[in-house]
């Protein structure tokens, strides 16, 4: 029962997480199993680690891609489940163990009874949580060495029930750019603050002032975060820091919010260096891009959602989701469109007792099959 065989896929994988670019076991495991189902083509090492599988059926020359992300996270696993991580400080907090499973499923699932008329891509994409591994694979020729059309992709979304779809035309999901700022003065005794010029209140101000980016410096309309996630000195219990690092990170949907955050958070960060006499540098890079879902693609993803979840559990998302994913990077290229599965009532995504629930492995896999024969709809 194909069910029972992600399962323990899943499994295997989530005891054996790998960080991005590290996915070594992963990416055999994956590339085995491609080749177990009788794919025509199997590649490994395309971006670094990642996998690319490919089907074809009949004599179709249209081709989409399928893809699905195999990286984990630097988070120790808290949790008592027989396969939990077996790899320290290392865990698949975001799911991608499960992603890898479903896509897994849908390349058994097609290559065993088909129902298309083309060529169908099964890529399995490594380092997605920090952003590089989908332009890996994109640098290293993966549009001109397995050609495709357009591109689908799936993610977990705890808080939506098992067996539930969702997805949106449009933004769905945000840019991420990251920030630091350090702010550099005289360190010195905590007794004498006087005789130095400590960077603590200044970096304490700053922090504070960073949130009027969001709420008095940019239009309401505009949907933006700004978050301060570590503030870092080189002070101790009695000693006033010199050196202040305020990093953090910024998520938007529009290229010009991401360009109207940095310039505003320049001008603050000046006004504070220069009301508490120090020196500031900031650093600002832009990590993700915007996820934006074709509009055609949309409505084709939800009417093949239809047919595996029911009408009564697919839906529009209202709003687009603040998290970043860069399978937005591939989306620069073709169209295509990204969409949530729920995980039911389980931990947050990134939380150390997170666990990918098995009851939706066969729901993911099933929309794979359902959009590929959608798309490659055989001529009647």
């Amino acid at each position: 029962m194909l069910a029972a065989e992600m399962r323990g896929w899943r499994h295997d994988l989530h005891a054996h997480p790998e960080f991005g670019f590290e996915e070594t076991r992963t990416a055999a495991f994956v590339a085995a199993k491609l080749r177990e189902f009788g794919l025509d083509e199997v590649t490994e090492g395309v971006g670094g680690t990642g996998v690319v599988g490919t089907l074809k059926r009949g004599s179709g020359n249209r081709a989409i891609a399928l893809r699905a992300d195999m990286d984990a996270l630097r988070i120790a696993e808290q949790s008592e489940q027989p396969y939990r991580s077996q790899t320290p400080g290392t865990m698949h907090a975001c799911g991608h163990d499960g992603h890898t499973a479903m896509l897994l499923g849908a390349a058994k699932l097609l290559a065993a009874e088909g129902g298309f008329d083309g060529t169908v891509r099964f890529v399995f994409q490594p380092a997605e949580e920090w952003g590089k591994g989908a332009l890996a694979m994109l640098d290293g020729g993966l549009m001109e060495r397995f050609p495709f059309e357009e591109i689908y992709g799936l993610h977990n979304a705890p808080g939506l029930p098992i067996g539930h779809f969702e997805t949106r035309a449009g933004p769905i999901m945000s840019a991420e750019d990251n920030f630091e700022i350090a702010l550099r003065g005289v360190g010195g005794h905590a007794a004498r603050p006087q005789a130095g010029n400590e960077v603590l209140v200044a970096a304490c101000a700053l922090v504070t002032n960073l949130q009027t980016i969001v709420s008095r410096r940019l239009s309401p309309a505009d949907i933006a975060v700004v978050s301060v996630t570590e503030l870092i000195t080189d002070g101790t219990r009695n000693a006033l820091p010199g050196l202040a690092r305020i990093l953090g990170d910024a998520r938007s949907f529009r290229p010009e919010v991401s360009t109207e955050i940095e310039k505003q958070m320049r001008i603050i960060t000046d006004g504070i260096a220069l009301a508490y006499n120090v020196a500031a540098d900031v650093s600002y890079t832009r990590e993700f891009v915007p996820l934006v879902n074709d509009e055609a693609l949309t409505r084709e993803a939800l009417a093949a959602a239809e047919g595996v979840f029911g009408a009564q559990n697919v839906a529009t998302a209202r709003e687009p989701a603040t998290g970043s994913e860069d399978f937005a990077r591939f989306l620069a290229h073709v169209p295509g469109c990204f969409a949530f599965v729920g995980n039911g009532d389980s931990a947050p995504l990134h939380n150390p007792c997170y666990d990918f629930d098995d009851a939706g492995l066969i729901h993911g896999a099933r929309f794979h099959a359902a959009i590929t024969r959608q798309r490659l709809r055989p001529a009647s």
